[in-house]
């Protein structure tokens, strides 16, 4: 079947239940991660309590930027994915795949739709409409190798993400909506030597992985979000690509005790991303000081839901990396700050949370209704040392 050719059989009315919903021709082993058994991901080793192992400390390059350096990383099945989908394209679409690798191009990610962006804000690179089947076999073998391999996370909730934007085109979005009008870059021809990134992305979704002499040295800026908020079930299966760590957020600030509560709430209300896609200065902007409670004055229980949220948002990438990734954070937990404004229930419009620590910056708040009568999750996963892997305005 073509993948990229989903019709649904009936429209949907959303009012906060499970909905039920069929799609036409989206092969149900796109949406259960068939291709990570295929490709043998490995599984994240764990202590037998349950809790992550430490890592040794990445090595720090010249240029600033963080090595997870790691001889079962991702990096070479990436590069050999990546050149294999290449091969399946012809001149043209590998002249569209294929850009400088510059830091402009590199922001060039954004939560709109590709119509509602101005040229200059466009996304860059190939448009997944353009694929035949066998190009989307490759396209989604590169995606497996570059991310988790978990149930509702990685590669998986990519393919919810693409199969919820395929609903709001067939229930009342405009036809720029869809898997089609998703887009796949590579800044830089991929090797193992030299600086590139995988960049992929489209309405409510981005992914930036910069990979430095065949090694990932920055997942993020990672942007999630999706409409709707309510759960959607198609032939069966149950689309939910933001629902966990919504939840997460959700079950971690219901912990805080009143004392806790004021400590995490911040001194003015916050209802937009302060480093999503639609800020004005989005890159390398961090705050200079930390706000909210800091996770050293949390109870036990409440710094496992913290690291879990983190969690849920490392383990989109790669097991071997992000294992790597979230051993640091967990290393840097104790100056690792929890924040919010708005409603802890997180179920109004502009309710807000945040983590900031040393290096991990996650941001989510309830965006206004658009495609749906209900608000809507918006998500970024920025790293303060590892951001485009360590590139700046200005150094390319």
């Amino acid at each position: 079947m073509n993948l990229k050719s989903a019709l649904w059989r009936r429209p949907l009315a959303l009012s906060g239940r499970v909905a039920t919903v069929s799609i036409g021709s989206v092969p149900r082993k796109m949406l259960v991660g068939a291709f990570i058994a295929i490709l043998g991901c490995g599984v994240c080793a764990a202590a037998a309590d349950g809790s992550v192992q430490a890592a040794p400390s990445p090595a720090t390059g010249a240029d600033g930027s963080l090595a997870f350096e790691t001889a079962n990383g991702s990096g070479a099945a990436v590069l050999d994915r990546a050149n294999a989908f290449m091969a399946t394209l012809d001149n043209g679409q590998r002249t569209a795949l294929v850009q400088a690798y510059t830091f402009a191009n590199a922001a060039r990610w954004h939560t709109y739709p590709q119509w509602g962006l101005s040229r200059g804000q466009a996304r860059l690179g190939l448009a997944l409409g353009t694929l035949s089947d066998a190009q989307w076999s490759a396209l989604n073998a590169l995606l497996a190798a570059a991310t988790g391999s978990g149930s509702n996370e990685g590669f998986d909730e990519i393919q919810q993400h693409l199969a919820a934007d395929d609903w709001i085109r067939r229930n009342g979005g405009r036809e720029g909506y869809g898997r089609g009008n998703f887009y796949i870059a590579f800044l830089g021809a991929p090797s193992d030597t030299g600086i590139w990134q995988l960049q992929f992305g489209g309405h409510h979704l981005a992914l930036t992985h910069t990979y430095r002499d065949g090694v990932l040295v920055g997942a993020t800026p990672s942007f999630r979000a999706i409409e709707p908020h309510a759960v959607v079930e198609l032939d069966g299966i149950t689309l939910r690509p933001q629902r966990d760590e919504w939840q997460a957020f959700v079950s971690l600030l219901a912990s805080l005790d009143p004392v806790q509560t004021a400590a995490a709430e911040l001194g003015r209300q916050q209802s937009e991303l302060l480093l999503g896609p639609e800020a004005r200065r989005k890159d390398w902007n961090f705050p200079a000081r930390a706000e909210g409670i800091p996770a050293m004055s949390l109870r036990q229980t409440q710094r496992a839901l913290l690291l879990h949220a983190i969690g849920l948002y490392v383990n989109d990438v790669a097991d071997a990396d992000a294992e790597l990734i979230l051993a640091r954070y967990q290393r840097e937990l104790d100056a690792t700050y929890l924040g919010f404004s708005g409603s802890t229930s997180l179920a109004r419009t502009g309710d807000y949370v945040r983590i900031d620590g040393p290096s991990v910056w996650i941001e989510l708040v309830m965006d206004p209704p658009y495609s749906t009568d209900q608000p809507h999750v918006h998500a970024v996963w920025r790293d303060k040392r590892t951001d485009y892997g360590g590139t700046r305005p200005g150094d390319r």
